[in-house]
């Protein structure tokens, strides 16, 4: 029985010893091993390229590394255009700003058993952040903006690709990698490119960095952002304060309800995070906003919170000279394990396995492109990048010998999967 209850169809072990041990295995991985200070050298190089979610300059330039650095995969290349994303502005307005594309890589697209990779190329470090440089901590741990979320992630997912298209299965099945530059703002632009090619594949891998320890994740929460908008009517504090409609007042006990349901579904959170508000301690405010994010683990309590949310909305926009407006939404749905997805886990766990890797999963209230892939229904593991930590911080590290085995582990599924050895992961499709 795996971890979950769903039973283990068979004894993976047994079928992928062959695999595992065979002359043209241990070819490959004498491969990758070999390039180990390759990958040093291309991360920390990467790392220094600033790729924001809105530097467009560092993002076109990270897209043009990367097809250098994959050039040797003589895949297909091409961007896909995004949307802008619609943000709202300080001033109560919505606003907009610009998308870099997406950079796919594409070979065998016409093959009847697909593979989806995805990754992202952006990074939550902004233009001016102070994080901008890379820095040894000891002989094997680099601290560096994106090292490890997920720029590393991104070599090991084409170095990988780059061993099995030297092994005798490369024909077997075609590969479509997508590389977003919005991840770290929610995939808003590049979600519905995300599900719409998941349902061309048969099999999701994505490579987010693993937990310090190597632990991956298994189930995933569901996330959105939420802009809570209040206006009310501006006047002098002292002359005129009667005739004022103080916005922050009212905002004050929107956000005492929105808290209020946290727990009230097991694993639902609320957390009222950015508030801003007035001009000056004289002016009655007419103006206030609440940012909130949301966590939930089932899909079936979105539409309990969107109710909770309308009765709230209603109930504030009833009151006298105040007006509600909420902007956002639950952009992420949860990644809930599906007995297809636990087979998958299991397969990988076993792939761990001969290369004396002790894969283990656990549940997580982070967010990722999985979530993207689950919702389109497509089995899908995400955390196959490097072994890092402090993640989104200017602590952010990657352990650098984790560039070998992370990179074997991904060619043996690749490897297993051409044999045949995911097929109960594949979900018939109409």
């Amino acid at each position: 029985m795996s971890a979950s209850g769903i039973p283990i169809i068979y004894n993976m072990t047994e079928q992928l010893a062959s695999l595992f041990t065979s002359e043209e295995c241990k070819k490959v991985f004498d491969w990758i091993a070999a390039q180990e200070q390759t990958l040093i050298k291309t991360v920390e190089d990467w790392s220094l390229t600033n790729s924001g979610s809105k530097n467009l300059q560092g993002l076109d330039q990270m897209i043009q590394k990367v097809i250098d650095f994959a050039a040797p995969l003589n895949a297909e290349v091409d961007l896909i255009p995004l949307p802008d994303t619609e943000i709202m502005g300080a001033d109560g307005q919505v606003a907009y700003f610009k998308n870099a594309p997406i950079l796919r890589l594409q070979k065998r697209p016409q093959a009847n058993r697909k593979l989806l990779f995805t990754g992202h190329l952006d990074t939550v470090f902004p233009t001016d952040s102070p994080f901008q440089t890379c820095r040894w901590l000891d002989d094997h741990i680099l601290n560096g903006p994106g090292v490890a979320d997920m720029k590393g992630g991104v070599l090991v997912m084409l170095s990988a690709l780059m061993a099995f298209e030297q092994t005798a299965f490369a024909d077997r099945f075609g590969w479509e990698v997508l590389l977003s530059p919005d991840e770290e703002t929610g995939s808003l632009a590049s979600g519905p490119v995300l599900m719409e090619r998941a349902k061309t594949a048969d099999m999701g891998l994505t490579y987010e960095p693993a937990m310090p320890d190597g632990t991956m994740a298994g189930e995933r929460k569901g996330s959105g952002n939420y802009t809570l908008v209040v206006r009310g009517k501006s006047a002098h504090a002292g002359r005129e304060f009667y005739k004022g409609r103080n916005a922050v007042v009212a905002l004050s006990a929107l956000i005492a309800q929105l808290s209020s349901l946290s727990g009230q579904k097991k694993g639902l959170t609320v957390n009222p995070a950015v508030i801003t508000g007035g001009v000056a301690p004289n002016v009655v405010p007419d103006l206030a906003q609440c940012r909130f994010n949301v966590r939930l683990a089932k899909a079936e309590d979105q539409r309990w919170l969107e109710s909770q949310l309308d009765q709230i909305i209603q109930k504030a926009n009833e009151e006298d000279g105040i007006s509600v407006v909420l902007h956002g939404g639950i952009n992420r749905p949860p990644k809930e394990i599906t007995r297809e997805n636990q087979i998958m886990m299991d397969l990988i766990a076993a792939c761990g396995d001969h290369l004396g890797m002790n894969i283990t999963y656990q549940a997580t209230g982070g967010c990722c492109e999985g979530n993207n892939l689950a919702a389109a229904g497509l089995p899908n593991v995400d955390t196959l990048g490097v072994v890092g930590g402090h993640i989104h911080s200017d602590q952010e590290y990657v352990d650098v010998t984790s560039f070998v085995p992370r990179i074997q582990l991904s060619t043996s599924i690749l490897m297993a999967f051409a044999e045949g050895h995911f097929n109960e992961v594949i979900i018939k499709k109409d």
